[in-house]
This record gives structure tokens, C-alpha cells and sequence, in this order.
């Protein structure tokens, strides 16, 4: 009885091999579309925090009154940070945005004394800066209060449409991925059939019969996630180098949870695959494996 039961296991190994990178190619595109809705969400915070809101105070202001209003925008809770731009900083800025020919066209300065403001990413919406705006333009000391409305607009009509689109492809992804593995599973374990037949019939118990392979499930599972991780690592490393801008939004705790959510999942879905399949082959007739 020995021989047939050591035929059977090595019959059963190769398969492991291949359902270990099965696994790991379905883990690595499931991360992949993980890390791109990562990004998404990052890059829309990215361009959120750079949205700025121009309040222009009137002119000949002394600096009293300057200090009160810079003081009364420093305390709301909308401001993330603000910078409080003179007429000859506003001058040099604008200078520097490529207006060499200023002193030959004006003898002047018309720009008004300005408070720049970066509010945080949750009140970077129409609906937040409009009322933002109606606040600051009831100050007596602003003369107007300007933003890129048509910028905001798209922006966030974009990263909710992108989010969706990702999400619904992420759960579609995912669906997929659980039906691969665990056919992959099932078909690894098909070559163990006879194995878990032999042992049930010289009055092994289930536990007893499911309790190695299902070890063996875990620790393949771990690999095939941990590979997975490992892959999409090197491949965040690339594409950071290639694209400076990702680099930008990198996001070290997200992708740690990400990598571990991978491990977890090749874990739970293999194990899971592999428990479904001996509980099958024990419920079959002998001849029924044929």
C-alpha cells in the first residue's frame, strides 16, 4: 500500500509548482489594479492640495487691518496653509511667469496686495469653496476672492469617474481571480485524488487527511502572495523611475497593506480551494475517481 501512496505524492508535486504561479500571475494583476487605484486617489489629493484661493485686499490697507484679516484666515479651519503676497512679490512672480518687458510698458505696479490660500483636500469642491468665498469676500478689508472654478469642476468630476471605473474593475478583477485560484487549486489537487481516497479507505480521519494539505495550502499561498508583492515592488520601482510624478505620490503604508492584503488573500483563497477539493474526493466512490 506504501508505493502506490509515495507515487501519489510525487505524482501531486509538479502541480503545486504550477498552482504556485498560477496563483502568483492572478495576485500580481489583482495588485497591479490595487496600486492604480492607490495612485488614483493620491494623484487626485496631489492636485487638490495645489489648488489655490487669491484674496485681494484693497488698496492703501495700513497694517493693522492687514494683520486682523491674515489672523481671521489663519484661524478657519478650511486653511491648510496661506502666504501673504506683497506688491513687489506680486511683481517679481509675475515677472518670473515670463513678463520681462514689465518696466518698459508700465511705470507702476497695479497688483494688488494678496493672501494666497491652500485650503485642505476635503473643502477643494465647488460647493466648500463657493462658501468659502462668500465668507472671505464679507471681510470689509478684501477688495475680491478668485479660484479656478472650471479646474475644481473637472477635477473632482474626473477622480469620481476614475474611481468608479477602477472600483467596478477591481471587483470584477476580483471575482475573476477567486474563480482562477480556485480552479487552479482544484486541479492541482485532482492529481491527489487516489492519495486522499487511499487514506480514508485505512481509516484515516477527515481532519487527520485535510490537516497537511491544508499546511501546505497556507504556506503556498504565502509564497504566491509574497512573490506577488515582490513583483509589483520591483515594478513600482521602475515605473517611479520612468515617471518621476508617480514618485511623487508614493505612499508607503498603502502599499504595505496592500502587500499584506495580497499574502492574506493567496492564503485564504487557496486554503479555502484546497479544503473544497478534499472535502470532495472523500465524499466520491472510488470508481468515480476515474
Amino acid at each position: 500500500m506504501s508505493q502506490p501512496n509515495k507515487a501519489s505524492i510525487k505524482k501531486g508535486k509538479p502541480s503545486y509548482f504550477m498552482s504556485i504561479l498560477g496563483v502568483t500571475l492572478v495576485l500580481f494583476v489583482l495588485g497591479l489594479i490595487g496600486w492604480l487605484i492607490i495612485n488614483a486617489g493620491k494623484l487626485g489629493q496631489h492636485f487638490k492640495e495645489n489648488i489655490e484661493v487669491s484674496v485681494e485686499l484693497r488698496e492703501n490697507l495700513n497694517p493693522k487691518d492687514s494683520i486682523a484679516l491674515v489672523e481671521y484666515i489663519a484661524a478657519k479651519p478650511y486653511v491648510k496653509e496661506y502666504k501673504y503676497i506683497t506688491k513687489e512679490m506680486a511683481r517679481k512672480i509675475y515677472i518670473g511667469e515670463g513678463n520681462q518687458s514689465w518696466d518698459a510698458i508700465i511705470d507702476y505696479n497695479p497688483l494688488p496686495v494678496s493672501i494666497n490660500i491652500k485650503p485642505k483636500t476635503a473643502y477643494v469642491n465647488n460647493d466648500s469653496l463657493q462658501a468659502i468665498k462668500a465668507d472671505l469676500k464679507a471681510q470689509t478689508y478684501v477688495a475680491d476672492v478668485t479660484y479656478q472654478e472650471a479646474l475644481v469642476d473637472s477635477l473632482n468630476k474626473n477622480i469620481r469617474k476614475w474611481s468608479l471605473i477602477l472600483l467596478a474593475i477591481a471587483l470584477l478583477l476580483a471575482i475573476v481571480v477567486i474563480v482562477l485560484i480556485d480552479n487552479t487549486i482544484r486541479l492541482a489537487m485532482f492529481s491527489n485524488r487516489f492519495l486522499i481516497k487511499t487514506m480514508q479507505m485505512v481509516g484515516a480521519t477527515r481532519g487527520f487527511i485535510a490537516k497537511p494539505m491544508n499546511s501546505k495550502a497556507i504556506i503556498n499561498g504565502a509564497i504566491s502572495g509574497a512573490i506577488a508583492a515582490a513583483a509589483i515592488y520591483l515594478f513600482v520601482i521602475w515605473a517611479e523611475s520612468y515617471e518621476p510624478a508617480l514618485k511623487a505620490v508614493h505612499d508607503t503604508k498603502s502599499l504595505t497593506l496592500l502587500f499584506l492584503g495580497l499574502i492574506v488573500l493567496g492564503i485564504a483563497i487557496t486554503l479555502f480551494s484546497t479544503y473544497r477539493s478534499v472535502l470532495k474526493y472523500l465524499k466520491m466512490k472510488l470508481d468515480d475517481l476515474y
